[in-house]
């Protein structure tokens, strides 16, 4: 797959190596790496056969460790950003089991990327899983992992609809039950969705929730940390080594309302995880520089309920 690197604009479109979808590939390769080594936080075996599979030579380097994705300027080490993915990755992988452990049987993973969550956690019987993403996006990963011989743990439906269009017409296509209760994941969404674009998709996942739902994404609070200056070193590692996107370009900067208070406005009772406590809590310590400083200053989790 080639490479392109351009501005976001409305309509436009792209594959795993390219644009928004380069992020999911690199979610992914990080998911890779975290799971390597001792007792490792999480464990994601899907991951690095789906990055290969891309078959973009900046993320088989990554894997096979001739590049960093870290970097000297950035202040944030290999470790500390293992360290942050799995992080961020458990606390997710936490909500689904507790959503599933509580009753809900009905999960809707949007922007899913290469996520592989409905072919590795331990789902209850009778979960139905939706997975929503671009049709392409979709049909790579469900096409890879049949060729590799893998199967979900779940009822799993691939919905292939772009976000910006009518995507809970799409869902109640794949026969989504806005009456039962529904375990919602939008991890490393709403940045790459403009202001009213990221309004308009949790007033739509707030119609399709019936009483009882969960829900779960991130909630960032000052854009500029994704464009300024702070995120050169990651830019420029990036550039260095043949992969030409910029996270400048993909982000809708300008004013938004956070993705807590807004769901506040819209009834769900938020609980908010900064990124210090869920360090703490798997027994890492965020690093008292630059880059830790951003992490505490413009980014928590949030679990709701309905």
């Amino acid at each position: 797959m080639k490479s392109l690197g351009s501005a976001r604009a409305d309509g436009d479109s792209w594959d795993l190596a390219s644009s928004v979808g380069a992020t999911a590939t690199m979610a992914a390769a990080s998911r890779a790496l975290a799971s390597r080594g001792p007792e490792p936080l999480i464990n994601d075996p899907f991951a690095e056969p789906l990055v290969r599979a891309v078959g973009h030579d900046f993320f088989t380097r990554l894997l096979d460790g001739e590049i960093t994705s870290a970097s000297a300027a950035s202040q944030l080490s290999d470790q500390t950003r293992r360290e942050q993915v799995a992080v961020r990755t458990r606390f997710f992988d936490d909500f689904l089991c507790d959503a599933t452990a509580a009753g809900v049987r009905q999960v809707v993973i949007l922007a899913a990327g290469l996520d592989a969550r409905a072919y590795r956690l331990p789902w209850p019987p009778g979960t139905v899983l939706f997975e929503v993403d671009q049709p392409g996006v979709v049909a790579f990963k469900t096409t890879t992992l049949a060729s590799l011989g893998v199967g979900p743990n779940a009822d799993c439906r691939a919905v292939g609809v772009d976000l910006r269009e009518d995507w809970p017409r799409a869902l109640h296509k794949a026969f989504f039950d806005s009456s039962e209760p529904t375990a919602w994941l939008a991890e490393g969404l709403l940045i790459y969705l403009p202001p009213d674009a990221q309004d308009g998709l949790l007033d739509n996942l707030t119609a399709l929730s019936a009483p009882g739902s969960w829900l779960a994404t991130e909630n960032v609070t000052d854009m500029s940390a994704f464009t300024d200056e702070r995120m050169e070193p990651w830019r420029g590692r990036w550039r260095q080594n043949g992969l030409d996107v910029d996270v400048a370009d993909l982000v809708w900067d300008g004013p938004r309302t956070p993705a807590a208070q807004y769901l506040t406005s819209k009834g769900w009772r938020i609980t908010n995880h900064s990124p210090e406590e869920l360090f703490a809590t798997n027994g890492f310590q965020l690093p008292r520089n630059q880059a830790g400083e951003a992490l505490r200053s413009h980014l928590t989790y949030v679990s709701a309920r309905l």
